[in-house]
């Protein structure tokens, strides 16, 4: 594929990602089941339709992670971050035009851990230490499901939904204590809008999926990588 093609790809996906799933957590006013498989859903469904062109990551710490494993070159991790950002931008500001369509909907409406766009957050009842731990483990646990699915060994053609799947229970268990990032840039488009304690607190959902996407390419690598994986659809 052209190189524009993948980045468009990636713009794409992740304009989807964030309009459809965190728009889904604000109009379910945080309903654990509905947006833990409003994310699982999309990232399967995102799979399929722009896996063949770009991989599908879109997330930034699937990019550092496949850079990590060696199995990206650096400048296709430098766009692909960029296109997913802006994807990330443009989805939260199309969800809140389209929201703002309603006397009903208020930005600064706060529900921990949603707020107005669906960003992420910390605080009460989960200390800092365990909203950061939690997050580097659940993007960890998420990474090392794309690798095993997306290896040579795994069942061809079904990449997608275990990667769904993983992505909706990670996000089961992580939406009570963060709201569930995994995701640097599904949590900076919304924040970017909201501001306030979304973008103080958006370093964690920055630094802490970044890291867990590392250790678990470390873990790959070191461990299970026989050299011989497919270029990988991820979310």
């Amino acid at each position: 594929m052209k190189d524009t093609q993948k980045y468009v790809a990636e713009f794409l996906g992740t304009f989807v990602l964030v309009f459809i799933a965190c728009g889904v957590a604000v109009v379910s006013n945080a309903n654990l089941v509905a947006t833990a498989f409003a994310f699982g859903l999309v990232v399967l469904a995102m799979v399929y339709a722009i896996g063949p062109i770009s991989g599908c990551h879109i997330n930034p710490a699937i990019s550092v992670g496949m850079l990590v494993a060696g199995k990206m070159k650096g400048k296709d991790c430098l766009m692909y971050i960029i296109a997913q950002f802006l994807g990330a931008i443009v989805g939260a500001g199309l969800l809140l035009a389209v929201l703002s369509g309603t006397d009903t909907y208020s930005l600064t409406r706060s529900s921990y851990p949603f707020h107005g766009l669906g960003q992420n957050g910390y605080g009460e009842p989960f200390s800092l230490g365990a909203c950061f731990l939690a997050e580097v483990l659940l993007t960890a646990i998420f990474l090392f499901a794309i690798f095993g699915s997306t290896s040579k060994a795994a069942p061809k053609g079904f990449a997608g939904i275990s990667i769904g799947l993983t992505l909706t229970f990670v996000h089961l268990l992580g939406i009570p204590i963060t709201g569930t990032s995994v995701n640097p840039a599904r949590s900076f488009g919304p924040a970017l809008f909201v501001r306030g304690d979304a973008i103080k607190e958006y370093w964690l959902f920055l630094v802490a999926p970044v890291l867990g996407a590392i250790v678990a390419a470390l873990i790959w690598k070191l461990f299970f990588d026989s050299g011989a994986e497919e270029a990988p659809p991820a979310s």
